[in-house]
Parts: C-alpha cells; structure tokens; sequence
C-alpha cells in the first residue's frame, strides 16, 4: 500500500530531476553544434577571402597584359604617324624643289618673252618708217604721173575708173555665161549634195529628240550587269519592250532607240526599275515589263480622261479616250500632237462661238482630227482616212467623221465644221515656233542667201554657213582691193536685209585672198 503511495512521489520527483538535465542536455547539444556552425563559417569566409585574393591577382595581371598590349599598339601608331610624317616631309620637299625649277623655267620664259616684245617693238617702228617713205614715194610718183599725163588727179581717176569698169563688165559677163553653163551641168548633182547634206544635219538633232530615250546609270557596273551574261539580259530587255538598248562608251548613261515612242518611254521607265531594284535577271526583266506596259495603258487612259474631261466631253468611248492618251507620245514636225489637238479644239470652238455654231460639237471635231496618227504602222493610209474610220467605228457624229476625213482636203467638206478643223489645223502648225522649219524652206532660204551675195560685182563665191546665220564671200583679188572688198561687204549686208526675210542676224564676212606659188626645181 505504501509502494502504491509512493508511486505520485516518485513520478514527480522524476520530472522535477529530469528537466534540469534536460535543459542541461539540450543547452550542450545547441552548443556544441553552434561551436560546429562557428568553424564552418570560419572556413567558409577563409576560403572567401583565398578566392578574393586570387581573383584579384588573376585581375590585376590580366589589367597589367590589357595596358602592355595598348602600349605596344600606341607605340605601333606613334611609328606609323611618325613614318607618314616622313614621307609628306619627303613630299614636301619634292613639291618644293618641283616649284623652283617651275618658278625658274617661268623666270625664263619671262626674259625670253620681254626679249621678243622689245624685237617686236623695234620691227614695228622699222615699219612704220618704211610705210612713212613708201606714202611719200606714192605721192611723188603720182604728181610725177599727173604731170606727164597733163590732166588733173579728177580726171584721171574718172577716166581710169571708166576703163576699169568696162574691162569688169566684160569679164563679168564671161564668168556670168561660164557661170551658168556650168551650174546647168551641175545642178542636180549639186541640188542631190545639197540635199544630202541637209537632211543628214537635220536629221541628228531631230533623232536625238524624238527616236532615242537615255537613261543615267549609278555607275559603270551596272552596264555589265544590264548586258548580262553572254548578254542574255540584254537580249530578253529588248525582245520584253521591243527597243534597241546601245550599251557604248557614253559614261553614266545608256540609250534606248526605237521608232515606237510609247514602246520607248516603257522601256525607259522598265529600265529605271531594274537599275533602282537591282535585281536584274531575264525572270525579273519580263516580270518589269509586262508590269510597265500595263502602267502605260493605265497612264495613257488616265490621260485621255483628264483631256476629256478638261474639254468637257465626257461620253467619249473608252477606246478614244485611250487613243487620245497614245497622242502624247506622238510628234509631227516637232509639235507634241496631244498638245496640238487640244490647241485645234480650242480654236474650232472660238471659231464656232463668233460664228453660233455648236461649240460643244466643233472642239470634239477638232479635239479628234488627229485621232489617226495614235495607230502605229501597222495600219495603212494617211492619218485622216484611218482617223475618219476609227470614228465612225465608235459611233461618233457624222460632222465629225467628215471633219477628220476632209482636213487636208482629201475629201469634200460636208459641214461648217470641216472648214474649221481645217483652218484651225493650219493656224496651230503655222503659228511661229510651233514647227521645224521645213527642208525645203530651209535650203531654198540659203540658196536665196548665197545668191543674192554672189549677184555683187567682183565676187567670186558665196557660201552660207552656220544653218544661213552667216555668208562666206570669196573675191577675185585681181579686181577688188581691200577699200572695195569692205564697200562690197557692206552692200552685200544691205542688199540680204532688203531681199531677205530671216530671224536674228546674218553676218557677212568677205575674203580677200592673194597668193604667191612658185616652184624650186
């Protein structure tokens, strides 16, 4: 029973002695492994520290390497400069040495040309004295003369000149026959030559404008690069746009030529393209192409539009309004054919408004009687005829068929509206600078202009040059002096502003010539 008492005492006496060591136990334990933590952490920061240190060395060589290679390259550049600076010092020295010897040889030359000078003032003044004596011999050879003669220096003259004109009126009349017999058996050759000559001048500026488009290049490569290899680029660009492309010499540009001014301005502008793009391959070269022509007809129908429509005609068919844009691209004579069927409407419409006749309808005939020029080659007849049919094939007014067909008189007028398209065609073409000057006007204008010089007295030739701005006068030296050559020339000026009609001014230069020829045997 006491054992069973016991047993709560016991217990608590257990609990009383176990929590001391318990605290003593756990208090050891949490010691001993801080004590542990503490030598970790201290191995942990040494080895920190080792490894700090070594990068630190590792840094400071690799900063020490960096600034050994930046010296040696600072060094390197430092000889290079100072190397350079050697060769411009020797340079320099050569320029400077190259400008003395210049300076010296100007020096020279300079002496040399004062030598000459004071040679040449001396001559002068040698003739000048010579001239002097050589006057005063002429006047006393001429008192000498009138004395022998008995008559005075009037009357000699008089009678001289009498017997110099009947002598040049005499060989005048032979070299007039000679002449002309001559000219008779010449003529067509020399008309032929004439011609030639002529229409080959005329015709260099006139294929410059209106049968060659150029286009610049970047640079010189690219001219290989537009030929292709084995010029298969080439070849595909003109077969694509139907365009000769002349790929010379010319620096910075190449030339396109055709006949076709629509085909040519597509291929100037396909060629653009590929120049900006760059790729240029026979693929690429199609594909620009077909992608331009389509652009054109697009452009030529928008201009069309824009025409009709700034002439107040807007039921005009599709197709002439696209024929109207064609006449951009189109000349004749120099003259801008869109331009001038714009300029023909206008006039047939101010024509009609003082005569109360349909304006409307007289600026559509005159808007269209160039309409055939707009076809290409490939249809046949003249411009008016084929003009006449491509209206009447839309449909348009029977006025305005008429109109276009009788233009030029081909057929008769069958309405007011006819004689106005025809006196407003001829006032447009007419007008001053709107045209070329013909070749016929042009070459009968300088055969005038040669002729009316050769007409004069004592003149052996004529020739005009410089598109007839001046004339070239050859005289027999035998029968002109020098007095009468500028009295001839100053005839010959009046008598071409008196005869002649011709813009600006024409000079005329006389040319006196006198050789000697003799022959060593």
């Amino acid at each position: 029973m006491e054992t069973i008492t016991n047993i709560p005492l016991i217990i608590f006496l257990t609990v009383v002695f176990s929590i001391p060591l318990g605290y003593f136990l756990c208090y050891f334990l949490a010691a001993k492994k801080r004590h542990h933590l503490e030598g970790e952490a201290k191995r942990l920061f040494e080895d920190a520290t080792q490894k700090a240190r070594r990068l630190e060395k590792e840094a400071e060589l690799a900063i020490k390497d960096e600034l050994f290679k930046r010296r040696e390259a600072f060094e390197k550049e430092i000889q290079e400069a100072r190397a350079e600076l050697k060769q411009a010092e020797k340079r320099l020295d050569r320029r400077e040495d190259n400008l003395e010897r210049k300076l010296e040889i100007i020096t020279k030359k300079e002496r040399y040309i004062e030598g000459l000078q004071n040679q040449l003032h001396t001559r002068l003044k040698e003739v000048e004295d010579k001239e002097l004596q050589l006057r005063k011999a002429l006047e006393e050879e001429t008192k000498t003369l009138l004395t022998i003669s008995g008559y005075s220096r009037e009357e000699a003259e008089r009678r001289l000149m009498a017997s110099l004109e009947k002598e040049i009126e005499e060989e005048c009349a032979k070299l007039i026959a000679s002449a002309l017999k001559k000219a008779k058996e010449t003529a067509q050759e020399q008309a032929a030559i004439i011609l030639a000559n002529t229409i080959q001048r005329y015709s260099a500026n006139h294929t410059a404008e209106n049968l060659v488009s150029t286009v610049e290049l970047p640079n010189e490569e690219m001219k290989g690069r537009i030929i292709g290899r084995e010029g298969r680029n080439i070849r595909t660009f003109e077969k694509a746009t139907g365009i000769d492309v002349i790929v010379d010499d010319t620096p910075g540009v190449i030339v396109l030529s055709g006949f076709d001014s629509v085909r040519r301005e597509v291929a100037r502008i396909a060629m653009e393209k590929l120049i900006a793009d760059g790729r240029i391959h026979p693929a690429r070269i199609e594909e620009i192409a077909q992608e331009t022509l389509k652009e054109m007809e697009e452009h030529l129908t928008e201009t069309g539009k824009q025409v009709c429509y700034d002439s107040g005609f807007h039921d005009m068919h599709p197709e002439l309004v696209k024929l109207l844009g064609r006449l951009k691209y189109r000349t004749s004579y120099g003259q801008n054919q869109l331009q001038h069927s714009i300029e023909v409407a206008e006039l047939c419409g101010l024509m009609a408004g003082e005569l109360r006749l349909d304006v409307k309808l007289a600026k559509r005939c005159g808007l269209l009687h160039d309409i055939g020029k707009a076809m290409g080659s490939d249809v046949e007849g003249n411009h008016a005829a084929i003009g006449a049919d491509i209206a009447r094939r839309y449909e348009e007014r029977p006025e305005v068929v008429n109109a276009i067909a009788s233009h030029h008189e081909d057929v008769p007028v069958e309405s007011p509206y006819g004689a106005l398209v025809g006196a407003a065609d001829t006032i447009s073409a007419g007008r001053p600078g709107a045209r070329r000057e013909s070749l016929e006007k042009y070459i009968k204008r300088l055969e005038k202009l040669e002729k009316t010089a050769a007409g004069f007295q004592g003149v052996k030739s004529a020739y005009a040059i410089q598109a007839g701005r001046e004339i070239r006068v050859i005289v027999d030296p035998e029968k002109v002096d020098d007095a009468c050559a500028q009295k001839i020339c100053y005839e010959i000026a009046r008598g071409i502003e008196g005869e002649l009609e011709f813009p600006g001014e024409v000079v005329v230069t006389v040319i006196r010539e006198t050789r000697a020829v003799e022959h060593a045997r």
